[in-house]
């Protein structure tokens, strides 16, 4: 695997790119982290990068768990967390048979079609909210099986919490602590199934710490400029921009 060192110009500004969209995006600028997945992945490899993103991501998980610790809903987690987990172990059985191309159509559609139903509803006016077992457990099973094999489950829960209705802070930090679960629950198959978390990752990861925080402040402050109808739609909107870009990549 490559090192920050061997890197040039312009994939160094990939991976700096990447840390500090990592640390935006988990303070609530939803829908960027689908760009650090293709970033990436065209600087280490698409599997190899799944080893230093993950670390990444628990590091930022943890700044926003702290800061919105007060603002949870514990009801969501509970339910999708059983899921996501069979999802996790779907990805780690399945994973070496999805090839980048099938897995990037699968996830961009699912994300697309679910935004369109989720907009159509807004555009009823609908008070009803899909708060089913069903929809937990499609959901769940998506979200586990996608960021196992991409690290891009960001969209797929945004949708579920979005059609929870969530306030803004409820939505950013139930969504921290469902991610913080769920992502240090890959960190053993990473080790230990696939071997793409070592101490060579983790050194990246320190260095790289400093811009995650960077973004996170970042996203912190912007975050806090948003009304909250304004910040949902701003979720819609990046989260169906990601997925283009992500398609068309």
């Amino acid at each position: 695997m490559e090192t920050l060192g061997n890197l040039t110009s312009a994939e160094l500004v990939f991976v700096l790119l990447s840390a500090f969209l990592v640390g935006a995006s988990k303070a609530g600028i939803k829908g960027i982290g689908l760009l650090i997945v293709p970033m990436m992945a065209g600087v280490f490899g698409a599997k190899p990068s799944t080893g230093i993103v993950l670390p990444m991501l628990i590091l930022a998980d943890i700044m926003a768990v702290i800061y919105y610790r007060k603002s949870v809903n514990w009801q969501y987690i509970r339910k999708l967390i059983p899921w996501a987990l069979a999802g996790v172990v779907a990805g780690v059985v399945t994973g070496d048979l999805i090839n980048e191309e099938t897995f990037k159509w699968l996830l961009g559609g699912i994300i697309i079609a679910m935004l369109i139903l989720l907009i159509y509803n807004d555009y009823r006016k609908s008070e009803k909210i899909p708060d089913n077992r069903t929809f937990a457990a499609v959901m769940g099973l998506a979200g586990g099986f996608t960021t196992m094999v991409g690290n891009a489950a960001g969209p797929v829960f945004s949708i579920y919490l979005l059609s929870m209705k969530l306030p803004k802070r409820e939505f950013i930090g139930t969504g921290a602590w469902f991610f913080f679960v769920i992502n240090l629950s890959k960190v053993p198959f990473h080790i230990f199934a696939w071997e793409t978390i070592n101490f060579k990752t983790l050194a990246t990861d320190i260095v790289l710490l400093p811009l995650i925080v960077i973004g996170m402040f970042t996203g912190i402050r912007l975050v806090n400029l948003f009304p909250e109808k304004v910040y949902r739609y701003f979720v819609i909107f990046m989260t169906l921009a990601a997925a283009i870009v992500m398609l068309v990549s």
